[in-house]
């Protein structure tokens, strides 16, 4: 950024559901302040990249999804008989065991063309070896709460844990937290190989990768967090990156314009969570109550597979915000976008998580009594209950309205983009040569 104000800037993520558009946001922001970006993701993601304006740079040697939806996905969790399981399958196939060829790319990449400064996807651990091994300056970015327990006092992720308040919750706070640790570890041998073929050093601990980075960057919240009242500088809350899906199709509004029945919008994951099943579920628990409601697909369901009622309308996809505005209550898996975007627009919830970080997300909603949460088993009669219940007592959509706007107030003050810009500008003298490269 010598002599200019302007950088160029390297995001790097993968076709994932929530890690997609929150990158995206960024590189929207980044380019209003008159920065040139990259996104390297999947082959898949080329048509929102582009229609957003960045230029658009696939995997190659790493796993490139073709397209969005279950038959191109390779992780397939969905049939692991638990989420634990699952989480494992994600470290043998992307995290570690393809951890080579994510560095091999985005070396290839910056040898092509530099970059002040690289947006590394908090799960792709190979891009941040690859950075580390050539001098790149880069930052890592969670589209979602710490998935790594660094941070003290943030529970651990995965069995969507409070915070801890009595001796039993620390005690179960460390079995977790040393739990999560043992998973990881499980898999630093393979790790250690990938960085000595780098010439670098062995680490103690898999997770420890993210600490040579520049800033490890929490795309959401404190106020939605569970965050203590101090963290590490190495940490910082960026705020919820919260544009809608660029491939979302266009909302018409189906029901007459005088039905004042309330909204509900029914969004689950944009990824296969094998969900058709409870979303059924959810289109005839809606179907027994006096509202309207539209279900979005995301892609990941067909449209065959799940049959709307008189009032429940099913679309491919639309636009999250602009039905949101209209809404009286959402009921989501429990992503962290759609999560955070009904707070922002101060709705209640009913989160259904299927797996990945969709209890800790939930749970952050609950404990704040912001909404109900239910196993994906649920029936029908269940489903109508929480539902009826969220709709009629005013204290859910209360509390979600506070939260909500505690979220917003914080979000305003955070601009990433500016956080960004200046770690570039910080680090502009130890930007690789091309020789090094």
């Amino acid at each position: 950024m010598t002599g200019s104000k302007n950088g160029s800037y390297l995001l790097a993520t993968f076709e994932g559901g929530g890690s997609v558009a929150p990158f995206v946001t960024v590189a929207r922001k980044l380019m209003a302040e008159g920065h040139t970006v990259r996104i390297m993701s999947d082959a898949a993601n080329r048509d929102e990249v582009v229609a957003a304006g960045a230029h658009f740079v696939p995997w190659t040697t790493a796993p490139s999804r073709a397209a969005r939806g279950r038959e191109h996905e390779f992780v397939r969790d969905w049939e692991m008989p638990t989420a634990f399981d699952g989480f494992c399958l994600m470290l043998d196939l992307q995290l570690v065991g393809r951890a080579a060829d994510y560095a091999a790319d985005v070396i290839a990449e910056l040898q092509r063309e530099p970059a002040d400064l690289v947006v590394a996807n908090d799960m792709l651990l190979g891009v941040q070896l690859g950075c580390e091994a050539i001098g790149q300056p880069f930052v890592v970015m969670a589209c979602n709460v710490m998935p790594y327990p660094i941070v003290p006092g943030i529970p651990p992720m995965g069995p969507g844990l409070t915070p801890a308040v009595t001796d039993a919750d620390h005690a179960l706070h460390a079995e977790v937290r040393a739990g999560t640790l043992a998973i990881f570890d499980s898999r630093l041998d393979l790790y250690k190989a990938a960085r000595a073929r780098h010439g670098l050093e062995p680490l103690e601990h898999l997770m420890d990768q993210v600490f040579a980075a520049e800033k490890f960057l929490l795309a959401t919240t404190r106020a939605f967090d569970f965050a203590p009242d101090e963290i590490p500088d190495f940490v910082e809350y960026v705020g919820p990156q919260l544009d809608d899906n660029r491939w979302s199709k266009p909302w018409t509004n189906p029901f007459a314009e005088k039905d004042r029945r309330p909204l509900v919008l029914v969004g689950f994951s944009t990824t296969f969570q094998n969900h058709a099943g409870i979303l059924q579920r959810v289109v005839d628990a809606l179907g027994q109550l006096p509202v309207r409601a539209v279900v979005t697909l995301g892609g990941a369901i067909r449209p065959d597979e799940v049959a709307g009622t008189a009032n429940t309308v099913v679309v491919h996809s639309a636009p999250h915000n602009e039905l949101m505005s209209q809404a009286s209550l959402v009921v989501t898996h429990g992503g962290h976008g759609t999560l955070t975007k009904a707070l922002v627009h101060e709705l209640p919830m009913l989160v259904i998580p299927h797996g990945r970080d969709q209890m800790d997300n939930a749970v952050r909603v609950t404990h704040r009594g912001a909404g109900l949460s239910l196993a994906t088993d649920a029936d029908v009669e269940t489903l109508r209950a929480a539902i009826a219940r969220l709709l009629e007592e005013p204290v859910f959509a209360a509390n979600a309205a506070a939260l909500g706007r505690r979220i917003r107030q914080e979000a305003a003050t955070c601009q990433v983009e500016h956080v960004l810009a200046e770690l570039a500008r910080s680090r502009a003298g130890r930007l690789p040569s091309a020789q090094a490269c």
